[in-house]
């Protein structure tokens, strides 16, 4: 008998349902030569403290560091895990061959291994390694099954990563709860999670700190256009009165007009992280709702799977664009111009060199059933993007007009849409209420709505203008929301908006994709921080914590990207998790001795 193991029972069901395994049993269901079973996620742990010592229960400055010689595993202290365990137990102590059927990723590889592991399995398993759960990748998936030992290196980086969070987080925490709480509260301290705080903390503090200075800006208006002096700004009221006065009384002058025209591409593919940001500004969706809502997505067919890093897609995808685009029912206005044409291939979409285990996240074509709301919507930008990528680039026009008046020089700019191309697309959604342009968040506006159109200047023309000396004044940074938390954490608390930039930054990131909407959600439980409207505060708790850790490495979110990096290669091969792990042990013990030793 072959014994199936998925994560989840609905994905069970699916597997069963392709594989002809229709016979409802105790735990999972069997037929045609297959039990299919599953796990709730996690069923096995990491053991505790006191697992390995019963003195580490107690907590005490003469325990830590606390490094196991072994790290072992343990069933989740819960009666239906234990109960489901058991039956899967026997279904493997039994079993021809295991097909391990778990979420195709790092942490869906951890968990299934774990249960293996407890359950005392000794036959052959292979992999099932499938982007969507629709039939046909089901069954493309159990057509080209993978050997175990293919996915040794994603286990080792998962286990690592376990291994290294319960090494910093359980030592951390007790010390410095016993060091600076006195057991009053608890002080969590984790890898990723307190470098996160800090971010949030730090910016607050750049926020209070921020004392506000005034400059000014010389503009003219001529034709009921603005334009901008070329010196700036000025650092001083009486610099800029002076140029105002040169200028007052004097004709306008063009002395020059250009016109650029230029093309912009579609908006990249979705991985979780721009997903989450675009959910969050557009509908206010927290991270972890928006992780939900497209693993429902997936669960449901409807878009591939959501766990991923990357917005390209591989040269294999593109032979099935067609058919995805003409399963799309919903959206038949917009694909019908691209029936029977020659789809472009573009290296912004489809690239194997920067797609790994999975690609973007598209929608499968599949048919769309009992969505909830939210889910619509989040299938909605899932979909559009899809189609976007596949329609001809926009086509603009950049006029900059020059002109001078009393010797200074002034400028105005404004850009018109040529050819929509790809915006077609959006502009749909925002007739039809749904969201528009891609670009569009809360501090920022579609080219159609924000961008000047200029009449049309000559060069040599002249005629009065009126100046005016503007002052304004500086404005402290913003508070963090969701959205640009989760982009600094993808770019370890840098500001970077360049797409290729992002990508070369990613692989130091704090977190994994999949992880850092439970991060958010752990400060949130915590007390650490908390929400107004979109934006992030750390609360008083919060901001006590960061100021107690003078440990730069456990609040660096440099360092901790660092880490993340290294977890990174040794999934791909190229470095030893024993030897991350002994340096994870030595930076433990030197935490201890350097905070005991704190005056």
């Amino acid at each position: 008998m072959i014994v199936c193991i998925a994560e989840k029972p609905s994905v069970a069901r699916e597997i069963a349902g392709v594989l002809g395994a229709d016979r409802k049993m105790n735990g999972y269901l069997e037929g045609n030569g297959y039990q299919v079973t599953w796990t709730f996620g996690h069923l096995c742990t990491l053991k505790e403290p006191h697992d390995y010592d019963p003195r580490w229960k107690t907590w005490m400055f003469s325990s830590l560091p606390m490094i196991p010689p072994r790290f072992g595993i343990k069933l989740i202290d819960n009666e239906t895990y234990i109960n489901q365990f058991n039956i899967i137990r026997t279904l493997m102590q039994n079993a021809d061959e295991i097909i391990n059927c778990g979420d195709a990723g790092q942490e869906g590889e951890l968990i299934q291994r774990w249960v293996m592991l407890k359950a005392g399995a000794k036959c052959p398993v292979r992999r099932l390694w499938i982007s969507s759960l629709t039939e046909e990748s089901i069954r493309e998936g159990f057509a080209h099954l993978r050997p175990e030992s293919d996915f040794r290196s994603l286990y080792e980086a998962g286990l690592a990563r376990a291994i290294g969070d319960w090494l910093l987080g359980i030592n951390a925490t007790r010390l410095y709860t016993l060091r600076y709480a006195g057991k009053r509260q608890v002080l969590s301290i984790g890898r990723v999670q307190t470098p996160t705080l800090a971010m949030i903390v730090k910016r607050q503090a750049e926020i209070d700190n921020f004392v506000p200075s005034p400059y000014w800006e010389l503009k003219t208006v001529y034709r009921d256009v603005t334009f901008s002096s070329s010196r700036g700004r000025f650092g001083s009221k009486e610099e800029g009165e002076k140029l105002l006065a040169e200028v007052t009384g004097t004709e306008f002058t063009v002395t020059g007009v250009t016109e650029k025209k230029g093309k912009e591409s579609a908006p990249r593919l979705f991985d979780l992280t721009s997903l989450q940001v675009e959910c969050n500004r557009k509908y206010s969706f927290s991270a972890d709702e928006t992780l939900r809502l497209i693993q429902s997505l997936y669960e449901k067919k409807a878009t591939t799977y959501p766990r991923v890093d990357t917005t390209y897609l591989s040269d294999d995808i593109y032979p099935k664009v067609p058919a995805i685009l003409a399963g799309l029912a919903a959206y038949t206005e917009l694909t019908a111009p691209l029936k029977g044409t020659s789809l472009p291939r573009s290296k912004k979409v489809f690239d194997n060199s920067k797609v790994t285990d999975h690609h973007a996240i598209i929608p499968t074509g599949a048919p769309v059933t009992s969505l909830t709301a939210d889910e619509k919507r989040v299938y909605d930008l899932v979909a559009r993007r899809f189609i976007a990528a596949f329609y001809p680039d926009c086509v603009i026009s950049t006029t900059t007009v020059s002109g001078t008046a009393g010797g200074v020089d002034f400028k105005a700019g404004g850009k018109r849409i040529v050819s929509p191309g790809w915006r077609t697309v959006f502009a749909s959604a925002q007739s039809s209420g749904q969201p528009g342009d891609p670009d569009a968040g809360e501090d920022s506006k579609s080219p159609e709505d924000g961008d000047k159109i200029l009449p049309e200047f000559r060069k040599g023309e002249s005629g009065p203008h009126s100046p005016v000396l503007k002052e304004t004044w500086t404005t402290p940074p913003k508070p963090y929301t969701e959205a640009t938390l989760l982009r600094a954490m993808e770019t370890a608390g840098k500001l970077v908006d360049n797409d290729e930039l992002r990508d070369a930054m990613k692989e130091n990131g704090i977190g994994r994709p999949s992880t850092r909407a439970a991060i958010i959600e752990t400060l949130f439980k915590r007390n650490y921080i908390r929400k107004e409207r979109k934006s992030l505060y750390p609360t008083q708790t919060g901001k006590d914590l960061i100021g107690t850790i003078h440990e730069e490495l456990l609040k660096s979110a440099e360092l901790t990207g660092i880490w993340e990096k290294k977890l990174r290669m040794i999934e791909s091969g190229t470095y030893q998790a024993g030897v991350f792990l002994d340096e994870l042990k030595d930076m433990v013990k030197k935490i201890v001795i350097n905070v005991l030793s704190e005056n």
